[in-house]
């Protein structure tokens, strides 16, 4: 009885946030940063935190497909950032492995192909093991066709070290006189990115109620509108999605004027 209680709120709720956001605007990119993997699982018993991280990565999939619904052309996920590699090894060795099978899959999921889907990875990629560096690049490979959408994966990322690696491309490329230290504006910075140039996120998303950016997109995130959700990234229900994407619509966007 209580479940069925459950779902007819949830059913009546998420109606009325239907109704008040489908006629607003939407983000054209939302990037999420995905926290809470390890204390969703500790809180709901499971025996080592990789079981979180599994769990985080199937909710994955029902993000983007409710992103591709509202028709949201880019999406951003924040999946490991270098400072995670300080982490236990049994936990990195977890996660790289989690993160190859999700590439591979990714290359070959029909909902990918079907949305026409364009797979990034973006971050230190020299950093991940040989079998996840494949990975990635076989995904890339076989989605580089698709123009409708783009996903981006930040793994082995971080928004300091992207900048340094840009600002050491652009150095080389004055070093060997190829450009005018002059030639150097935002728009040519933003090209030698990790991003390479994608647009900047309209809506950045944390979940597990932390509010901080965690060195995350610095340079894209300039004018972007920030969500915090209190729940668990495994936890993260369309209703949370719908709930930052009416808090986006109630901001004026005035970039500075």
């Amino acid at each position: 009885m209580e479940n069925i209680f459950y779902r007819l709120v949830y059913g009546l709720y998420e109606r009325l946030l239907w109704n008040q956001i489908k006629n607003g605007s939407r983000p054209h990119h939302i990037a999420f940063i995905m926290d809470g993997n390890r204390r969703f699982a500790k809180k709901i018993g499971l025996a080592h935190v990789k079981y979180g991280h599994q769990l985080g990565a199937k909710k994955v999939d029902n993000i983007l497909r409710w992103c591709w619904d509202l028709d949201i052309k880019v999406v951003t996920l924040y999946a490991f950032s270098l400072e995670n590699f300080q982490r236990p090894p049994d936990e990195v060795e977890a996660i790289m492995n989690l993160a190859r099978q999700y590439f591979v899959k990714l290359a070959k999921d029909k909902d990918i192909h079907q949305y026409n889907v364009q797979v990034k990875a973006i971050g230190r990629l020299n950093l991940l093991p040989p079998s996840v560096q494949a990975a990635i690049t076989h995904a890339e490979e076989v989605t580089a066709h698709h123009d409708r959408y783009l996903l981006q994966v930040a793994i082995g990322y971080s928004g300091r070290a992207e900048l340094v690696d840009a600002v050491k491309a652009i150095a080389r490329k004055v070093k060997q006189g190829l450009i005018d230290i002059n030639d150097i504006d935002e728009d040519y910075i933003n090209q030698h990115l990790y991003t390479g140039g994608a647009p900047d996120p309209d809506l950045i998303i944390r979940t597990s109620g932390e509010e901080r950016l965690s060195g995350f997109l610095l340079w894209q995130s300039a004018y972007s509108e920030l969500y915090f959700a209190d729940v668990y990234f495994p936890a993260f229900r369309k209703i949370d999605l719908w709930r930052a994407i009416r808090t986006y619509q109630k901001r004026e966007r005035r970039f500075g004027r």
